[in-house]
C-alpha cells in the first residue's frame, strides 16, 4: 500500500519561495502518475501539476504555469513542487497523489480528484506579509 506524506509548507512573504516534497513509502513511484493539488478555504480543489510516470509531458495550471516546478527522484521515492515568485493567492494547502499506471499518458491538471487513489495529507502554504 503505497502512503504519501508531504513537507516543506510554511509561511513565506510574496515573492518567496518554497520547495514541497512529497515522499513515498510502500512502494517506489517510478510506475506512478503524480499530481500536485491543493485547495484553499471556501474554494474547490484546484489541481497544480501533473505527469505520468515518464515525466515527458508534466502540466502546471495556468495560474502556476512558469513559477511552479514539478520534479521526481525515483531513487528517494520523492516528487518535489518548487514554488517560486509566490503570490497571496497561492495560499492553500497542497497535496500530492498517485496513480499506479505505468503507461505514457497525457494528463490534464483538471483531471479530478477520483483519478487518483493515494493522497498525501497535505502540507500547509502561506503567502504573506
Amino acid at each position: 500500500q503505497l502512503q504519501l506524506v508531504e513537507s516543506g509548507g510554511g509561511l513565506v512573504r510574496p515573492g518567496g519561495s518554497l520547495r514541497l516534497s512529497c515522499v513515498a513509502s510502500g512502494s517506489t513511484l517510478d510506475e506512478y502518475a503524480i499530481g500536485w493539488f491543493r485547495q484553499a478555504p471556501g474554494k474547490e480543489p484546484e489541481g497544480v501539476s501533473c505527469t505520468d510516470y515518464s515525466d515527458q509531458n508534466i502540466r502546471y495550471g495556468d495560474s502556476v504555469k512558469g513559477r511552479f516546478t514539478f520534479s521526481r527522484d525515483n531513487a528517494k521515492k520523492t516528487v518535489y513542487l518548487q514554488m517560486s515568485d509566490l503570490k497571496p493567492e497561492d495560499t492553500a494547502v497542497y497535496y500530492c497523489a498517485a496513480l499506479w499506471n505505468p503507461d505514457p499518458y497525457l494528463c490534464t491538471v483538471a483531471d479530478p480528484k477520483g483519478h487518483y487513489r493515494y493522497w498525501g495529507q497535505g502540507t500547509q502554504v502561506t503567502v504573506s506579509l
